[in-house]
């Protein structure tokens, strides 16, 4: 990292400093807003009138020239108002002053900075490589009189040969990114100043950014292809399309990127997948071979190169440990494998340790999925939110993108299911077209024989004695199968090395580079993003490299706090929590709703719901938090449940747990239970939920029927972790319903398998009494 001297701080501060005009608005031609080249007119006097609110523009180019520091954004919007303004030469003298400045501490060597353990330094920003490219070659073919492809290649060439491996494949990526990515954002930018005939400085900014990066990409776009790729074989050694065989002998692909600078044994990054894609493969691979490691990525058998059928999830243990004994015997390998990869990959990762290969060393999942307890059921409910998923990956050997994207067929396959009243095994009926994948999964309600063999079961997680770091969301859908694998691994094997890593993200942002700043209608707190890819490396480099561990990884649990903009850290999931906070859900009326109370009920009672199961035109579910704050307290179906306010703010660490007591007039139900914060000014916040099974609310494995008439007992644990600071006078709110809707197989209590039941057999309405005494657990 560059250490900047404190009081050329001061100098750059006071030479970027904004003055009064930053405040005012600047005139912008209305018809810019809709017109292109109304628009390529306007930008250059927008960008001049812009520049007059630096009006330290000369003492900053002094500074950069005759110090020795770092700049900030501000470094970067200068030399966008230049070159917006189409100075291009001024542009790039006050880029080369900047980088000269962020290289004045001493910089590795090529050799060092491409094969050393990666290290939280500042980079080079590839918006701003892109932009330098786009400049001189303007610059160039305006001055020299040459074409502007020569131009641009002779550019491209003296840039990336001054970035390491890493700064250029982050700017070759950035640089590929589709056309209408750059569209969409400019088009955004113009679409909020339509009508406007003077905007502020800050959108001006935003404007002049979304516009040069629309221009850079549009001028390069025809010359890119080929310059990358010549840089890219001056960098590593490609094998596109490896076949490996298994044991059994079943044929699997391998992606390999090798460092042409590694001149020795090294250690490999192994990408195992279902998503069978040249072009992604070899991305990923040439990222890890840009942090020094051989970069593999593997397909399940039956994709790419493997003619063999393709089972989802069926043979990923033992084909992970084929990969992984085949890169230990190749030449270029030193013995050590690290697995990473999210989702599917993630669940591959943990895959690879049910039979655990000497040569993996370390596994870094993120939003792991557990085959039968996340997806294609949670808690041996079964969903439809992945109908489509087993026709993208199993039609073909690479991704049938057409199906996969027909989104109103499938909305309309789970609407028409439900109303036909049809047993879930019938879905693909409804539909026309036959899911075997499906049928075969829906052959085991139960989380038997067939699941436990995909991923580590019980004993196996004792002899699991490398490290880990999971990474995972609280409003992740997946969050339930990686914080199990978390649970399992210290139950059966306190000594594990195992390391969470959690905070206000979704299944997708858990994985990404840059969390979104708003996630659906909570806006996060700014500590929170973090770039899952960096992290994935530093931790490789500390278990395969004997680099240091990450910064943010302080102890085995480490998770952001929502509401307080801070990361806290803790020994164990038990430590993270100071005390139960226990209440009861009672039958006593608070107005529309009944009380949530921290006093046992001293009378019994009970709260009566019924449910008409042959009725498809009405539906009960709102767990799903399709939005995490909301204004509207109305709730459609189910039962609502509201404590007193809280005196002070309080902080809630943990999945919540629970017990219901129940009696009911058939031998089994689906629920669900939602847990929220009622914040003081009536915002409604989602923190949490539980979707299961009443006959398998104790086991997953083995389902005990309920007794119609009698009181029976559900616990339930298999929750959603999440930490979140609680206002003072907040209340919590828990909604508890019977789960039935388009999206979920229906349980009419039968005792039957749920799958063959029919609107038929729904019989008399359901009748549930909810018992006083029943209650909901938090750690606070």
């Amino acid at each position: 990292m560059t250490l900047v001297k404190p009081a050329l701080l001061a100098v750059v501060a006071a030479a970027l400093h904004l003055s009064p005009a930053m405040a005012q608005e600047l005139e912008f031609p209305a018809a810019a807003a809709s017109d292109t080249r109304a628009l390529d007119r306007a930008i250059p006097g927008l960008a001049r009138q812009a520049m007059n609110a630096y009006p330290g523009i000369d003492s900053l180019r002094r500074t950069l020239g005759a110090n020795a520091g770092t700049c900030d954004r501000g470094c970067g919007d200068v030399f966008r108002l230049q070159l917006a303004s189409g100075d291009f030469a001024g542009a790039l003298a006050t880029l080369d002053a900047v980088r000269r400045l962020s290289s004045s501490s001493p910089r590795r060597s090529a050799q060092s900075a491409r094969s050393a353990p990666s290290t939280p330094r500042e980079r080079a920003d590839p918006a701003l490589i892109a932009l330098e490219i786009f400049a001189a070659a303007r610059l160039s073919s305006a001055n020299a009189g040459v074409d502007f492809a020569t131009a641009y290649s002779r550019a491209f060439r003296d840039v990336f040969a001054r970035l390491d491996n890493r700064e250029a494949v982050d700017a070759s990526w950035y640089m590929e990114t589709p056309a209408f990515v750059f569209e969409r954002n400019l088009g955004s930018a113009l679409e909020s100043l339509e009508g406007a005939s003077r905007i502020s400085q800050p959108a001006a900014l935003g404007l002049i950014r979304a516009y040069l990066a629309h221009q850079a990409n549009v001028w390069a776009e025809p010359h890119l292809a080929a310059l990358i790729q010549t840089d890219e074989q001056a960098r590593y050694e490609f094998a596109d399309h490896v076949a490996v065989e298994t044991p059994d002998g079943a044929t699997l692909t391998a992606t390999v990127v090798r460092p042409r600078n590694l001149t020795e044994p090294g250690p490999a990054a192994l990408n195992f997948t279902i998503y069978a894609d040249d072009a992604r493969h070899r991305q990923v691979a040439k990222t890890a071979a840009a942090r020094g490691y051989v970069g593999v990525v593997a397909t399940s058998r039956g994709k790419r190169l493997s003619t063999d059928e393709i089972r989802p999830y069926e043979h990923e243990a033992s084909d992970t440990h084929a990969v992984i004994d085949w890169i230990s015997r190749q030449g270029w390998s030193n013995g050590e494998v690290g697995m990473y990869g999210g989702s599917f990959d993630g669940f591959a990762a943990w895959a690879a340790t049910k039979r655990l290969h000497p040569a993996l060393k370390t596994i870094v999942p993120y939003a792991a999925a557990i085959p039968g307890q996340g997806l294609p059921m949670e808690n041996n409910v079964f969903l439809s939110a992945n109908y489509a998923w087993s026709f993208y990956v199993g039609n073909n050997r690479y991704l049938d993108e057409e199906t996969y994207s027909q989104a109103e067929r499938w909305r309309a396959l789970t609407h028409d299911w439900y109303e036909s009243g049809r047993p879930y095994r019938m879905i693909d009926s409804v539909d026309g077209t036959p899911n075997p994948h499906l049928q075969r999964w829906l052959d085991h309600p139960a989380y038997d024989s067939y699941w436990q063999s995909m991923v580590p079961y019980g004993e196996d997680y004792a002899s699991i004695d490398i490290p880990v770091l999971s990474i995972t969301g609280y409003y992740d859908d997946g969050q339930i199968s990686a914080l199990h694998y978390f649970r399992e691994h210290y139950r059966y094997n306190p000594g594990a090395e195992h390391y969470l890593l959690i905070g206000p993200y979704d299944h997708f942002g858990a994985q990404a580079r840059r969390k979104p700043l708003r996630l659906r209608g909570y806006e996060v707190d700014s500590v929170a993003n973090f770039d899952t890819e960096e992290i994935t490396f530093q931790w490789l480099d500390h278990v395969l490299r004997g680099g240091a561990r990450p910064e943010l990884i302080e102890d085995r649990i480490n998770y952001q706090v929502m509401g307080t903009n801070t990361w806290q850290h803790a020994s164990s999931l038990d430590a993270m929590r100071t005390e139960a906070y226990r209440l009861y859900l009672t039958s006593d009326s608070a107005g529309r709703d009944m009380r949530l109370s921290q006093a046992r009920p001293s009378s019994p009672g009970f709260v009566r719901q019924v449910v008409n199961l042959a009725d498809r035109t009405t539906s009960g579910n709102s767990y799903y938090p399709s939005e995490i704050t909301s204004r509207d307290t109305t709730f459609t179906s189910g039962l609502t449940f509201i404590s007193e306010p809280f005196a002070e703010a309080v902080q809630v660490n943990g999945a919540f747990s629970g017990n219901l007591q129940v009696t009911i007039n058939k031998r089994d139900l689906d629920l669900n239970l939602v847990l929220y914060e009622l914040l003081p000014d009536g915002t409604l916040f989602h923190l949490s939920y539980f979707l299961g099974r009443a006959s398998h609310a104790a086991d997953m494995t083995t389902r005990v029927l309920l007794t119609p008439g009698e009181v029976e007992s559900i616990p339930f644990e298999r929750t959603r972790m999440v930490s979140r600071q609680l206002q003072a006078g907040s209340r919590l709110v828990v909604v508890l319903d019977v789960n039935r809707d388009s999206f979920h197989q229906t349980n009419y209590g039968t005792g039957r398998d749920v799958s063959d039941e029919s609107e038929a057999d729904a019989g008399e309405p359901l009748e549930v009494r909810w018992h006083n005494g029943s209650d909901v657990v938090m750690r606070m």
